[in-house]
């Protein structure tokens, strides 16, 4: 008797059908890779861009890069949604222009817990890392994410 050997395979989309409507989403591993990826190439731009004054620690070739992603991703997604609904009436009031400023406190909040390795010191540039993370989720969400989960529909 040959035994058959099961091969564990990888799915990249997963569809939920516990509920009466099918789900439809990404393997979180692969989420989790792709938005590794964008923040740590928006830091490290950012980081080029202003030598001065957003200054990731370069050695071991972009380690503290890595290391930043992932705590602002594992921030994003436990500290941030009850920052926003704190913050929810201030968000309102200036029509969501202070949405901005939770991402700003989000890489603050990075910068402190990694102390001497990221140095973020003017608040433009915060500001300007903090959009430019915003718009790398938007467009990652509609260029990857997305067509992804909309092909297996």
């Amino acid at each position: 008797m040959e035994k058959e050997k099961k091969k564990k395979v990888t799915k990249i989309i997963i569809i939920d059908d516990e509920h009466s409507s099918e789900k439809v989403r990404i393997n979180k591993l692969i989420d989790w890779l792709i938005y590794m990826f964008g923040y740590t190439m928006i830091l490290i731009l950012v980081s080029i861009l202003f030598d001065e004054t957003f200054i990731i620690d370069n050695s071991y070739f972009g380690l503290w890069a890595f290391l930043t992603s992932v705590i602002i991703y594992v921030l994003n997604k436990t500290i941030k949604p009850i920052i926003f609904l704190l913050t929810l009436p201030i968000t309102g009031i200036t029509l969501g222009l202070f949405y901005p400023f939770i991402n700003v406190l989000i890489i603050k909040m990075a910068d402190f817990i990694l102390g001497s390795h990221l140095d973020t010191n003017n608040l433009f540039t915060l500001f300007f890392a903090a959009i430019a993370i915003s718009l790398m989720n938007f467009v990652l969400e509609k260029s990857i994410i997305e067509p992804l989960t909309r092909r297996e529909n």
